[in-house]
């Protein structure tokens, strides 16, 4: 049997299913926020893991799970991030919802290699403008949640609707260059 990959940093998930996929592919400690009832203690426990170890947030890639990443960058900014496409956490039953739990190994593996950082340090950093948001038709017209969909697996920032996307774009540092770039691969897939 091949040894499992060791992540140092504790993954903050949402439930006892994604813990044991994880446990199954991985060899890593976790902190289950026990879906979006994400309490006081919860938060305190993730706080003072990023103190000692490190943590990266790999939640489910839906609205719940969103929602979650949100309120722990509230009290951790400088937590990692694992990120999944909604296609990798999809169900093998119809009406189950998505999730870390329903992704395969290599996907799970594939997110943690890739995690990402936030950075807050606007220095020489240029914002991207809505107009070109607007221009790559990833805010108004057809397609334009599948384009951002697609955009944030490609760009490994995760799901946004348009009013957050400006400020993943800039919280992950994303430059004009790497945009086109990543939109350049996005049409192609369209």
């Amino acid at each position: 049997m091949t040894e499992k990959m060791k992540i140092e940093e504790i993954i903050v998930v949402e439930g006892k299913d994604d813990t044991r996929r994880l446990l199954e592919v991985v060899d890593a400690d976790t902190i289950e926020t026990i879906g979006s009832a994400i309490n006081e203690d919860i938060l305190a426990q993730i706080e003072h893991a990023q103190e000692m170890r490190g943590v990266i947030v790999f939640t489910d890639p839906d609205y719940s799970g969103e929602k979650i990443r949100k309120i722990i960058m509230e009290v951790v900014p400088d937590a990692k991030h694992a990120f999944l496409s909604r296609r990798l956490a999809e169900p093998q039953k119809r009406g189950s919802s998505l999730g870390v739990e329903h992704a395969s190994d290599e996907a799970i593996i594939e997110a943690l290699r890739k995690v990402v950082t936030p950075t807050f340090e606007t220095d020489n950093y240029q914002e991207i403008s809505r107009q070109i948001l607007l221009d790559y038709g990833l805010i108004a017209g057809a397609n334009a949640k599948e384009r951002r969909e697609r955009l944030g697996d490609e760009l490994r920032i995760g799901y946004t609707n348009s009013k957050q996307l400006v400020k993943r774009l800039q919280m992950f540092r994303i430059t004009e260059t790497e945009l086109k770039e990543a939109m350049a691969k996005v049409e192609e897939s369209l």
